[in-house]
């Protein structure tokens, strides 16, 4: 694989793909879903291989009482993206997500869009796909049974990557609300999945190597206690993901060792805003590069602590971008300025009279 080239779809400067919420699913049924999230991984982790080569941020956040919204850019020197996504948990009892977002890539360059997409779909794949490339390279080596605690709008799409690129064949899951695991239920039959409904957190973890916890509430909380984690578990805690949202207790924390996507952001939004600001943690680029080990022992406990970051939407994006001449899911959109004088924009106005 190379960066994403900054070269058009088309020979018309006004034109940018645009891939909707309908072409991205098309995009999903031509590719098919494992195999999507599959070459998605490998993208995502060929990014953190290149880490170095990435301008990082935190993430441009404006919290409010009812979520947040947020911007997230990168660029890798070629190419450059940003995605725009919100998070307000009290949507679904409106009917509406929790998450909705959308992004764009562009050429370094020039500075022309090269792609407009829909990423509200595309950001669950993603966050499934960078699980997965974590648990590669944490879980236990031979992990064939995974718990979910929190079966919303992520729960399918992870259970779905850990089989594809981990080897998962069997969920446990666990939601306070049993029609939430009923629907995933549901959504995973067919799948090659053994799915099991539980009654408890503590049920959905009995005999579980990985335990996902991917619930929604804006506050602290504590989805796993101290009691509950086993010795040489991988724990992938991707729910508490802003400022005042966790999902485990602090002694958790403290008897695993922590892996973490940009460590300037994940203090202030992951489980490891519980800690001293230096506690240690370890970057999973750096695993994954070969420059720091990840799990040692048995029985080790690892926990990839996940809030999501710019470079796994830029991988994402290229990822797409790169499938679209070959299906053609994508539209034209009128979306740039193109006068035939590019420094008379008034007399292309005036003609359109």
């Amino acid at each position: 694989m190379t960066r994403t080239p900054a070269l058009a779809l088309n020979d018309t400067l006004n034109l940018v793909p645009f891939v909707s919420v309908d072409h991205m699913m098309k995009l999903v049924h031509a590719i098919g879903l494992e195999r999507f999230l599959t070459e998605l991984a490998d993208y995502i982790e060929e990014d953190f291989r290149r880490w170095e080569l990435f301008d990082k941020t935190p993430r441009v956040a404006s919290h409010s009482a009812e979520g947040v919204i947020e911007l997230m850019p990168t660029s890798d020197g070629a190419a450059y993206g940003f995605k725009y996504v919100n998070g307000h948990p009290k949507n679904s009892r409106e009917g509406r997500q929790t998450v909705t977002a959308f992004g764009v890539l562009a050429d370094v360059a020039t500075g022309y869009p090269l792609m407009l997409s829909e990423m509200t779909m595309l950001t669950a794949l993603r966050t499934a796909a960078v699980s997965a490339v974590a648990a590669k390279h944490l879980a236990p080596k031979g992990a064939r049974v995974m718990a979910i605690i929190g079966n919303g709008a992520q729960c399918e799409f992870q259970a779905l990557a850990f089989k594809a690129v981990c080897g998962i064949d069997t969920v446990r899951l666990h939601d306070i609300d049993p029609a939430a695991t009923a629907k995933s239920a549901r959504n995973l039959a067919g799948s090659g999945l053994r799915v099991v409904r539980c009654s408890t957190p503590q049920a959905a973890i009995e005999g579980a190597q990985i335990i996902t916890t991917c619930t929604a509430d804006k506050q602290y909380a504590t989805i796993l206690t101290d009691n509950m984690v086993g010795a040489g578990v991988h724990i992938n805690a991707i729910g508490g993901d802003c400022p005042g949202k966790t999902e485990l207790h602090r002694d958790i924390l403290l008897r695993s060792d922590i892996f973490v996507e940009y460590p300037p952001q994940t203090r202030i939004e992951g489980e490891i805003q519980q800690l001293d600001p230096r506690h240690p943690v370890a970057e999973l680029w750096q695993v994954i590069a070969g420059k720091v080990a990840g799990r040692k022992g048995a029985a080790q406990i690892t926990l990839f602590d996940s809030v999501g970051f710019a470079t796994e939407d830029f991988s994402a994006l290229r990822y797409v971008r790169d499938q679209l001449a070959a299906t053609g899911h994508y539209a034209d959109l009128d979306l740039l300025a193109d006068p035939d004088d590019p420094r008379d924009l008034y007399g292309m106005l005036m003609r359109a009279a």
